[in-house]
């Protein structure tokens, strides 16, 4: 279970404020998978941050009732030096699973081959995704925080992903981003629409999108 208390976030460029969090409150339940929807922008990679504690909101706080995951997909927390074998041994040693199961788990599902003994920082998006996905996976967390990463690499490991995802999803819990709705709704149970700094909790994800498609069609992105 995850709580949001009042959580709020603004960022500041060029003078100008953003605000992706207004005082947000929200509860995700165990065992529960959640759309997190909006439009480019809106906050949805930085609400999974704060939910993880990547980020610090600007007031409010986060409650957790198990394990929460790095963004499945965000490799942020890699160090570029370490190859990919190195940085699956710290994060082994920092959650306190097996090493050496995590690491041929992570060698395997990431098919990164000989690569996976290079510097991270030698890596290509694509490749940095594997790896962050596959070590995600690799651990067993109570509810996994999941930004687009589907939507890397090749069909064949779009596919592997999202069977695997599916898979672990069947007992644990998710907050899940994408832009496919396809995908929202063949994962989720329910969704939360942000939009100008404030969250909609809707029990049906097609309610959801319709939402949102009402909210891109009353106010467009800025070009």
């Amino acid at each position: 279970m995850i709580r949001l208390v009042d959580v709020s976030k603004t960022f500041y460029a060029d003078g100008i404020a953003k605000t992706v969090a207004s005082r947000i409150s929200l509860t995700f339940a165990s065992g529960r998978s959640v759309a997190l929807i909006g439009r480019n922008g809106a906050g949805k990679s930085s609400l999974l941050k704060i939910i993880s504690g990547t980020m610090r909101p600007d007031s409010g706080h986060v409650e957790a009732v198990g394990s929460v995951s790095w963004p499945v997909g965000f490799a942020g927390s890699f160090h570029g030096d370490l190859s990919g074998l190195q940085n699956t041994r710290f994060v082994a040693r920092i959650y306190g699973v097996d090493t050496d199961q995590l690491v041929d788990f992570v060698h395997e599902t990431s098919e990164l081959g000989d690569q996976f003994y290079l510097p991270f920082r030698t890596y290509s998006q694509g490749m940095r995704a594997r790896l962050g996905f596959a070590t995600s996976m690799g651990i067993d967390f109570d509810t996994y925080l999941i930004d687009e990463v589907t939507s890397v690499g090749d069909e064949s490991f779009r596919q592997k992903s999202e069977h695997m995802l599916r898979a672990r999803l069947e007992t644990r819990a998710a907050i899940v981003v994408s832009h496919s709705a396809p995908l929202l709704k063949r994962m989720c149970k329910a969704a939360v629409v942000i939009e100008n700094g404030e969250a909609a909790w809707f029990d049906d994800v097609d309610a959801a999108l319709r939402q949102h498609r009402q909210n891109m069609e009353l106010q467009p992105s800025p070009i």
